[in-house]
């Protein structure tokens, strides 16, 4: 450059210097702004190559700087800051680099890095210019989303094959870690958990809630148990024992496991929908409540939405496979935890200065084989279709994940429960429950560079 430069102005020295008329004059005078110009071009197009390089390291010092920005003093983050853009600014001919960043929380958490260079000038240095300054800023925004997410686990007795139940376990905990450290400030992410079988699980400890029915179905619990003085296994219910003249004595309400079934009346799910929908439970409308029911094969009890990390790991190491499939009443329930409603609080009140994400996770490793009224795959899915359609009508991102290592068929059900194509995930191996965990954690910790 330096050569060229010298070679450029001995011509024009020759051409100032020359007698042969005014063309020469002319020439030189035309020349002076065409190679300032074309000089002026070249030393720009070098100053914007290290602007790119400088704002790639800003991108990337932001994004470095934003998972520990909350612990650190403002001297650690310029420290930190300059560091982080040096090890990835590969630009040794820029000089005087400024790093300023900053870290606020108002409105989610956010880290802003600005930056800029001195870039010398190989042309431009003859009108005056040594140096062009380039700059640049990036900004990391996270937290200004608030998750609430719940995940409706199968741990039915098939989860016990091929390795799925350990697998869910390290999944689930991984995912966990994820949300934690997704959230900047207590109440950022919310998780429920709700694992389910044929019922599920609310809690034994509710059993004088209102918002159980006990009574007054064929099949509610103090129809189904109790004993009968005139004994025979022929009068194990209420309405056989009185039917031979017995005298039936309900069990006590404090020897349930915890277990409800479907909502709804015993003569069918129809009237009311009550089994796919989250209508509040009351005792004006019976339908609403929830059934106990002395479930043998009864998972372990829901959490409600929480971000108590350590009470929701020790669920989790609780798991254990047993019963039959019925995913319906997981996400009916997940549904719910949502929301609020039963053994579900209503969840805190949403800030307005916050966008809020509602997230339900379904997993599930077999089709369904069993609910309160059926035993049949197509009437179960029919009720399953219509939860799901309710759910995202209701604006809640649903993911759908079946696990299939023993050759069933692709459940078309899960496929169209999905909010979208690419939230439906199919498992051949259980190995694999935890990396697609783990690539649904990434996408709900929906950090990304806003600039």
């Amino acid at each position: 450059m330096a050569n060229l430069l010298q070679t450029l102005l001995g011509k024009l020295r020759a051409f100032r210097s020359a007698k042969r008329g005014n063309v020469t004059i002319t020439f030189a005078l035309a020349t002076l702004p065409i190679v300032g110009f074309v000089g002026a071009a070249v030393d720009y197009s070098h100053a914007n190559s290290v602007r790119t390089a400088l704002q790639a390291a800003l991108d990337s010092t932001a994004l470095m700087l934003s998972k520990e920005a909350a612990t650190l003093s403002s001297s650690q983050l310029n420290t930190k800051a300059y560091n982080y853009f040096i090890a990835m600014f590969n630009r040794p001919e820029a000089t005087n680099i400024v790093i300023t960043p900053s870290y606020t929380t108002t409105n989610g958490s956010q880290v802003t890095v600005n930056g800029q260079a001195n870039v010398p000038t190989n042309f431009m240095g003859v009108m005056g210019y040594n140096y062009l300054t380039v700059g640049g800023t990036s900004v990391v925004k996270w937290g200004n989303t608030k998750l609430r997410v719940s995940l409706v686990l199968d741990t039915t007795g098939s989860m016990a094959q091929d390795g799925k139940m350990t697998a869910l376990k390290t999944a689930t905990k991984n995912l966990l870690t994820q949300l934690k450290n997704a959230a900047t400030t207590n109440g950022d992410v919310y998780v429920s958990i709700i694992p389910f079988s044929k019922d599920v699980n609310v809690g034994s400890s509710n059993y004088q809630a209102n918002w159980l029915k006990w009574s007054g179905l064929s099949d509610t619990w103090d129809e189904q148990n109790g004993t009968c003085s005139k004994w025979s296994w022929g009068n194990s219910t209420k309405s056989a024992c009185e039917g031979n003249n017995g005298k039936w004595t309900p069990d006590n309400h404090n020897t349930w496991n915890g277990c409800v079934t479907d909502r709804g009346d015993d003569s069918g799910p129809s009237t009311g929908n009550y089994d796919t929908n989250v209508v509040a439970p009351s005792t004006s409308t019976p339908a609403t409540l929830f059934v106990p029911e002395q479930y043998s094969n009864c998972s372990p009890a829901v959490m409600p939405l929480s971000y108590d990390w350590t009470g929701m790991n020790s669920l989790i190491d609780s798991f254990y496979p047993a019963g039959n499939t019925n995913q319906g009443i997981g996400l009916a329930h997940g549904w719910m935890s949502l929301v609020g409603g039963g053994p579900y609080p209503t969840p805190p009140v949403e800030d307005p200065k916050y966008k809020y994400s509602k997230v339900i996770i379904l997993l599930t490793d077999g089709l369904n084989t069993e609910n309160r009224w059926y035993t049949s795959q197509s009437k179960i899915d029919a009720r399953e279709t219509l939860t799901c359609s309710n759910i995202k009508a209701a604006g809640i991102t649903l993911y759908t994940i079946q696990v299939n290592t023993g050759g069933d068929p692709t459940s078309t059900l899960l496929q169209s429960c999905a909010s979208t194509s690419d939230k439906f995930f199919l498992l051949t191996s259980a190995n694999q429950i935890v990396t697609t965990f783990n690539s649904i954690g990434t996408a709900l910790s929906n950090l990304r560079i806003s600039k």
